[in-house]
């Protein structure tokens, strides 16, 4: 039987999104969901999934928002107004500009946050994705500070360990022409038995928050809609598939 496990990204992004993702686990196929801690709508979209038996994670940010952390402390990562740089920034620079030591205070301050909004650990640990190996290195660090199950990302496709077992990521969401249930039929499709596929989604509905602080719109809403429909459940009942969470790995 081969293993698929499917992830949602970004509670807390805005009120809509935390919706989209709330209605994918209540009627969908959402069983891990990533927490973005330092933003507006975090409380409220916690609060509205603390209650389902679900695998949260920290959704660690430093490209949307307010840092947690004093601005002033880390300023490789921050703009003139105090807010994170955004991942446009990261992705026009020409050098990774983030300082390694402010890079673990934040996400540092990311995870004790986590803990006070839901009184224990993150059932896994990683990086909401900017390019900048710095940041990946940090999030690594920290992993290994307190002994969290990190999910690092495999640009390439290749499998990487997460826990005791190796996964693949596929993730098609900022692709031209993106079609979710195309790329959930092909993870399993293409499946065995020895690799976990990890299908990265950011399922949400929109808001004005959401049109006006991110390139990633529309595609959540697809998201949505195939998570929760009921033909796409019944065929994936039908596989031999086994839908696991991060406390599965």
């Amino acid at each position: 039987m081969v293993k698929i496990l499917l992830r949602a990204d970004d509670l807390g992004y805005s009120e809509a999104v935390n919706y989209g993702i709330e209605k994918s686990v209540r009627d969908g196929l959402i069983k891990s969901v990533g927490v973005m801690v330092n933003m507006p709508a975090t409380k409220h979209g916690v609060d509205l999934l603390k209650k389902y038996t679900i695998a949260f994670g920290l959704h660690t940010n430093i490209c949307a928002g307010k840092p947690l952390t004093n601005p002033d402390h880390i300023p490789s990562l921050v703009d003139c107004h105090g807010y994170f740089k955004s991942s446009a920034i990261y992705r026009n620079a020409v050098t990774d500009f983030v300082n390694f030591d402010e890079a673990v205070l934040e996400i540092k301050a990311q995870y004790q946050r986590f803990i006070e909004l839901f009184q224990r650990k993150p059932d896994y640990f990683e990086g909401h994705a900017v390019t900048s190996n710095t940041f990946f290195e940090a999030l690594k660090a920290v992993a290994k500070m307190y002994d969290l199950k990190y999910s690092g990302y495999s640009f390439g496709g290749d499998p990487i360990t997460i826990g005791n077992s190796l996964v693949t990521f596929h993730m098609e969401s900022m692709n031209d022409n993106y079609n979710p249930e195309r790329m959930l039929r092909q993870m399993v499709e293409g499946a065995d038995e020895k690799i976990v596929q990890l299908g990265i989604f950011h399922p949400g509905y929109l808001d004005d928050y959401l049109l006006t602080h991110s390139s990633l719109t529309f595609p959540r809403t697809k998201e949505v809609a195939m998570l929760t429909d009921n033909k796409i459940k019944k065929w994936l009942s039908n596989q031999e598939v086994d839908l696991i969470d991060y406390r599965n790995l």
